[in-house]
């Protein structure tokens, strides 16, 4: 009981950095219907704009060891959010928006290329900016962690690893922030209505260009916070995309495509299932464990968690 109480409560703690994760992917797809590929290397430039922030340019030092790595993963937001912002409107744009609704007809194949050059270039550019060395946001809190108990009588406790533990209540304040900002503000419901229905918004008066590159900078920066989180506990390089990619696409159409809070339970369903398979598996099954269950989900749902079933003539 006490082993399954303790990777329960790592589930938790690194699910809400997938859940995290998969939400910028899934504002993403849901806003502009853009599968891209590209999404783990944003992951990686936030990791390596928390790192700069906290160990090359000390612009956080004032807030301490402990403090400064999570004030750089939130940081990291604003920081690829004007990247991607300005990517969007350059390149992006030319395969989405109304250009690629009046063109639905002959799929999204300019976008998935486009995206996968992208990751390509964003993969080697890194390697030739920051070099091969591995590197990490190093924090005290990564090596302390609090005991929860003795339960059982005395025979057990719980380790909750302080890095992850933080790392996971700033995800669920970005997961909570980001919920208030898409029901509440006017600009939030203007992406909504974007997404919903491009040309009818463009009757109404919104720029649905601008919206949709609004809803990509902000999907790629809520990645980029979830990777300088990351990096407070996971070594990382410029192919660390590669490692988070196929788990974060997983947890999306675990979720259900298009689903915002479909999303958030698939990230939070990977979580906890890579940690509790550690009970009976050992650690390199991880990930099969992971895909063994996404397999039974879409086999019995192919919709997703909380996907809509489509109708077809």
């Amino acid at each position: 009981m006490a082993d399954f109480l303790q990777f329960l409560f790592a589930g938790i703690t690194v699910g809400a950095i997938y859940a995290l994760v998969g939400l910028g992917f899934s504002l993403v797809y849901n806003a502009s219907e853009v599968i891209n590929f590209a999404q783990g290397e944003f992951l990686m430039l936030g990791m390596y704009v928390a790192y700069y922030l906290v160990t090359g340019f000390g612009l956080l030092a004032f807030l301490g060891a402990s403090a400064s790595p999570f004030a750089a993963a939130c940081l990291a937001g604003p920081v690829v959010f004007i990247f991607g912002y300005y990517l969007h409107r350059w390149l992006i744009s030319r395969v989405t928006g109304i250009r690629a609704v009046s063109a639905e007809a002959e799929g999204h194949y300019a976008q998935l290329i486009l995206t996968l050059g992208l990751s390509l270039v964003l993969q080697n550019g890194g390697l030739i900016v920051f070099g091969s060395m591995p590197q990490s946001v190093r924090t005290p809190l990564a090596s302390s962690a609090w005991e929860i108990g003795p339960f059982l009588g005395g025979s057990g406790s719980v380790f909750l690893n302080q890095a992850r533990s933080y790392g996971s209540l700033v995800a669920a304040v970005v997961v909570v922030g980001l919920y208030l900002f898409m029901s509440r503000t006017r600009l939030g419901k203007t992406l909504r209505a974007a997404a919903d229905n491009p040309e009818a918004a463009t009757y109404m008066g919104i720029d649905v260009d601008r919206a949709h590159r609004v809803a990509f900078a902000l999907g790629v920066a809520i990645t980029a916070v979830a990777g300088g989180l990351v990096g407070t506990y996971y070594p990382f390089q410029p192919y660390v995309g590669l490692d988070f990619v196929i788990i974060m696409y997983a947890g999306v159409v675990l979720g259900g495509m298009g689903s915002i809070a479909g999303a958030f339970a698939g990230g939070m369903t990977i979580g906890f299932v890579q940690q509790l398979s550690t009970l009976v598996l050992p650690t390199q099954l991880q990930n099969t464990a992971i895909f063994v269950v996404f397999l039974l989900i879409v086999t019995f749902r192919p919709q997703g968690l909380f996907g809509r079933a489509v109708e077809r003539a």
